[in-house]
């Protein structure tokens, strides 16, 4: 995160009076007004492949790239591929299953696929573009959380750690279909919740983790959080994965880089590489009013999984986070 926004700080957008929502706050999604109340609500994402089966792959891809447009509070409209692969293996099948997972994982979502852009590349990688709407009054961001708000968490974390696993071929049966269905289960029903009962900041949990994602947010809305470690749900066999040593790169970075805005506390290790763990197709983290919490949880009660209240907005210098 940090050698990124080195290179960004170097860049000097063009100003539009239209833009909404831009590179400034590291959002999910660009916003650009169209008047008359009514924004485009843009994204694009695109990955290597995450587990083995390449019909499950397309299935998470396509479902990561999604939630940016559910977790600003928009309603995706269409959909271009974004795919790389290698010329001289088209002919295995591979591809075809990559592109199925992803147009099934659209369907389910009613979104069209509409075209897209292909290059040879000897790594798979695949991704949409997505292009949603969303009225004005109603953009979720990352820069109005409000202290007092609760934290809620939509889905379990941990995938970056079972995903590992599988890559080694030493994830159980039991968390590797739970990472599965995890990361292909859509964020547009609770994105339908949050924005139901009018809440205006949240993100959603991928690359950069829980803290990652909580402190940019926390840095963006001038405001500092309470993160209660108990109550972050967690996929299975996630602790006893971590002490064979499956914590990926990318965990162990979001960690160094964030380490200087959390205070620990005596949380231990392997619940501090959970928290910084890099996810893909996470659920939303949702900041909602004290009086706006029940109804909220109630409209997420038919969630296949258990969301949880993990924390609150709190007083202290922006960006920071004490877990207890």
């Amino acid at each position: 995160m940090s050698e990124l926004t080195q290179v960004l700080r170097h860049l000097t957008p063009l100003e539009d009076a239209n833009s909404l929502v831009d590179l400034a706050t590291g959002d999910d999604a660009a916003v650009y007004s169209l008047g008359g109340g009514r924004a485009l609500v843009v994204s694009l994402d695109f990955f290597t492949p995450v587990v083995d089966d390449p019909y499950d792959y397309g299935r998470i891809a396509a479902t990561n790239a999604l939630s940016d447009i559910y977790a600003m509070g928009g309603k995706p409209l269409f959909a271009l591929n974004l795919f790389g692969f290698p010329r001289e293996l088209l002919k295995e099948g591979l591809a075809e299953e990559i592109l199925r997972g992803g147009q099934d994982a659209a369907n389910k979502a009613e979104v069209p696929i509409m075209g897209g852009h292909s290059v040879d590349d000897p790594e798979p990688k695949y991704g949409l573009v997505v292009v949603g709407e969303v009225k004005e009054d109603a953009v979720v961001t990352n820069s109005n959380a409000k202290e007092g708000d609760n934290l809620i968490l939509t889905k379990p974390i941990g995938t970056g750690i079972i995903t590992t696993a599988i890559k080694a071929g030493q994830a159980t049966t039991i968390s590797a279909n739970a990472a599965i269905s995890a990361m292909t289960e859509l964020n547009r029903d609770a994105a339908r919740a949050m924005t139901e009962v009018g809440v205006l900041s949240a993100t959603d949990v991928t690359g950069y983790g829980l803290l990652g994602h909580l402190s940019t947010m926390l840095l963006h809305s001038e405001v500092a959080a309470e993160l209660v470690m108990d109550a972050v749900p967690v996929l299975p066999d996630v602790h006893k994965l971590i002490s064979k040593g499956h914590v990926p790169s990318g965990t162990k970075r979001n960690l160094a880089d964030i380490r200087h805005r959390i205070d620990f506390g005596a949380t231990e290790d392997s619940d501090q590489l959970i928290l910084a763990d890099a996810q893909t197709a996470g659920g939303l983290l949702i900041c909602v009013a004290d009086e706006q919490t029940s109804e909220l949880m109630e409209l997420l009660g038919n969630s296949p999984f258990r969301p949880s209240i993990v924390g609150k907005i709190v007083s202290g210098d922006p960006g920071t986070i004490k877990v207890v």
